[in-house]
């Protein structure tokens, strides 16, 4: 079975998940956003080994404490077409939210693309691309699970606004993962746990 632990960290009150698998005890950490320290001393509590840090998009609120990968050693995992909003995307995120990052982004060590598979012991995510709110936006799908970062909240959807954005490409990402079976558990990047069925007149 897969554990689940939920941590809500930095100023826009982004969900942080450390995801491991109960039996081997191997772990993913996805969108580590900030507070650090909390973040760690959680890993520490949990008592898994983490392999990888892995970004659902590279928005800065979703990945300010990507650096906790130098404390555990660990390569960080992003959809390629995130590059240019990790690098030069920070302007329009500044404006429309007036936040931003208090440092520069890491670069990352590897990349994920549609299909990719993370085992976790007898379990695994498998990576959907999942665009619309940002070019390179992934979901990853879990035995009955889905993370989606900003692309599907409890009664929400993710902005179109910023840059990359695209709502045709949103309502399709959208319609993929409202596809799955009713009962599927929705984790999403801000905000409370939903169901698909709970969120299916969405759009």
């Amino acid at each position: 079975m897969i554990a689940i632990k939920r941590l809500v960290v930095g100023p826009l009150a982004v969900n942080c998940y450390l995801v491991f698998s109960r039996e081997s005890l191997e772990g993913v950490i996805i969108d580590p956003g900030g507070e650090s320290e909390k973040i760690l001393k959680a890993v520490k509590r949990s008592g898994a080994r983490f392999k990888a840090i892995i970004n659902t998009h590279g928005h800065f609120d979703h990945t300010g404490a990507d650096f906790i990968k130098l404390e555990l050693g660990i390569p960080l995992l992003i959809h390629k077409e995130e590059l240019p909003i990790l690098k030069n995307g920070l302007t329009d995120q500044v404006r429309l939210t007036g936040f931003g990052p208090s440092g520069g982004n890491l670069e990352p060590d590897g990349f994920l693309n549609e299909g990719d598979r993370i085992r976790l012991g007898s379990e695994e995510l498998i990576i959907w691309h999942t665009p619309g709110h940002s070019p390179g936006g992934i979901s990853l799908l879990g035995k009955g699970i889905i993370f989606t970062g900003d692309t599907l909240f409890c009664k929400g959807v993710g902005r179109t606004d910023l840059e990359g954005g695209d709502e045709n490409l949103l309502n399709k990402s959208l319609r993929r993962i409202l596809s799955l079976p009713a009962e599927t558990l929705v984790y999403p990047g801000h905000g409370p746990v939903t169901y698909v069925e709970d969120e299916r007149g969405i759009i």
